[in-house]
């Protein structure tokens, strides 16, 4: 059972005021679990799930996994900062998006959870220098104007590639562009080289003839929370039927990694990317997909996003990002998946 709702910042803003009475009364700490409902109970749940176009929404209908026994509202919102507002605004019950915007979560001490984080490539997290530039290594970026995009991973691994080059932010002409916006750039020569990630490095490199310098393996962790409202995670119900999702989607994940031309069939009928060119954005990929539980090591790493962030001034002051990572769906995740992992629809 799903529908698809649109949101806007209106929509926000009104559901933030009964967020803000939710907030004064007593919640269950984060790592406690509540006890798990009966699967009849789950009828009477539905589920708010914000998701990327392209993404969790045709993965799980392609994997054969859209009839839960709970009901789903789809909700499209196209960035992660967009996605943590709606949680902290009661208006999402679960989200996704990069360790970014969940460092500002953690700074502003949002009402949000992250509870699992998904594996994904980083090899189309990319520093690209234009065709003709004479750039063929990040030392070479000096005093040449750079595309990124500002407190996303695109800032952390182009901060991180000039770092080890010995050089800042200081040392280029950084111009913060929305990905929309530098891919026009880089087309009208308005840029010498461009940190981007997605689909749009990916059409700078067959439209635009870009190179690219290095990729964010190794400067990025690898790890995309899954984000959650914790008045849906304090909820049995929702609690339960949350790590039912998250099951359906490991289970289609894993599907999507032996099947990935039905995916990307069921993506271009959603975004009109053309077919071919998300199958050679998967054969280039870094690793495939994977769900995982929260651990020490993942925490850890967040953190250490968040500190790199706090000394390039993105952060007005330190974010400790553990009190908002949520353990409780530990022992979902860890449950053996079905023998058959379920086959396209």
């Amino acid at each position: 059972m799903s529908d698809t709702h649109p949101l806007n910042r209106r929509h926000l803003l009104q559901a933030s005021l009964s967020a803000a009475a939710w907030a004064t009364t007593a919640s269950m700490p984060a790592w406690a679990a509540p006890p798990a409902p009966t699967a009849a109970d789950l009828s009477k749940v539905t589920l708010r799930i914000g998701y990327y176009k392209g993404l969790w929404r045709p993965l799980i209908t392609a994997a054969g996994l859209a009839q839960p026994p709970y009901r789903i509202e789809w909700r499209e919102l196209n960035n992660g900062v967009l996605h943590i507002e709606a949680l902290n605004g009661d208006a999402l019950d679960v989200g996704s998006g990069s360790e970014i915007p969940a460092l500002f979560a953690a700074r502003q001490k949002a009402q949000v959870r992250f509870i699992a984080v998904v594996r994904e490539d980083l090899n189309n997290q990319v520093t690209l220098a234009r065709k003709d530039a004479p750039i063929q290594r990040i030392a070479d970026l000096k005093g040449k104007r750079v595309g990124y995009v500002r407190a996303t991973t695109s800032h952390y691994f182009l901060s991180k590639q000039l770092a080890e080059a010995g050089l800042s932010f200081n040392d280029i002409q950084a111009i913060n562009l929305t990905p929309a916006d530098g891919l026009s750039a880089f087309d009208r020569g308005d840029l010498d080289a461009w940190a981007i990630y997605g689909y749009n490095g990916q059409l700078a490199r067959l439209r635009y003839g870009a190179r690219v310098l290095k990729t964010g393996l190794g400067y990025l962790s690898g790890n995309f929370p899954i984000y959650a409202n914790p008045r849906a995670v304090d909820d049995p119900l929702k609690h339960a039927a949350i790590a039912d999702y998250l099951q359906r989607l490991r289970r289609a994940y894993l599907w999507a990694n032996s099947n990935y031309l039905a995916y990307a069939q069921a993506q271009s009928a959603e975004t009109r990317v053309a077919v071919g060119d998300l199958i050679e954005l998967w054969n280039n990929r870094s690793t495939d997909y994977d769900l995982r539980a929260v651990d020490d090591s993942v925490v850890q790493g967040h953190q250490a996003v968040a500190d790199t962030f706090l000394q390039l001034g993105v952060l007005d002051g330190p974010a400790q990002v553990a009190p908002l990572w949520d353990k409780s769906f530990k022992a979902a995740l860890a449950a053996p998946l079905a023998a058959q992992v379920a086959k396209a629809a």
